[in-house]
């Protein structure tokens, strides 16, 4: 009678064919110039450059926004001082209020303010006068230039590395009195 197994005739331990056989087979052995690690190293050597690529973007994008709400902020103010003549007495106080509410974000206590009331300079968020005539809120003439000039301190720390110490985001925004 013949032997109808194929796998009777192989001496030796019984070896399966197809996928799992060649698996057992081939990985049981190594051979040389064997590269099977190469991607897995590959990988950990360029994974922190790659994270710190990624997290640059991410605390450069968060400073444009912190940036773009500024420029935003400070638009809305110098509109509001603007057509605030005769109405106040405190223009400085003015844009300081409606630049921090327009600003939500942003830290209050590190904005900086600068006004520029026709050709006349105030700084920080008070510059009170008298009446609405006198003082600061005099120098808000019809046809006249307010130009309203915000810095805030901008962080672009990346991993405990801070590139540019000394970062100020500057909008300065020129409107025409009413």
């Amino acid at each position: 009678m013949r032997n109808t197994n194929r796998f009777a005739a192989v001496p030796g331990p019984r070896v399966r064919s197809g996928f799992l056989g060649r698996l057992g087979r081939t990985y049981g052995r190594v051979r040389a110039g064997d590269e099977d690690g190469q991607a897995l190293v590959e990988f950990a050597l360029t994974l922190p450059m790659l994270l710190t690529v990624v997290t640059a973007i991410f605390i450069f994008a968060i400073a444009l926004s912190h940036y773009m709400m500024l420029l935003n902020a400070v638009t809305i103010g110098a509109q509001s001082l603007a057509i605030s003549r005769g109405n106040t007495t405190d223009p400085c106080s003015l844009v300081a209020t409606t630049v921090e509410a327009a600003a939500p974000s942003l830290t209050p206590g590190s904005l900086t303010f600068s006004l520029n009331l026709n050709g006349t300079a105030e700084s920080g968020t008070t510059c009170s006068s008298a009446s609405t005539s006198t003082g600061a809120a005099g120098d808000l003439v019809a046809g006249g230039s307010a130009q309203v000039t915000v810095t805030y301190p901008c962080s672009l720390v990346i991993y405990n590395v801070n590139p540019w110490p000394s970062c100020k985001l500057v909008a300065t925004i020129v409107e025409a009195v009413q």
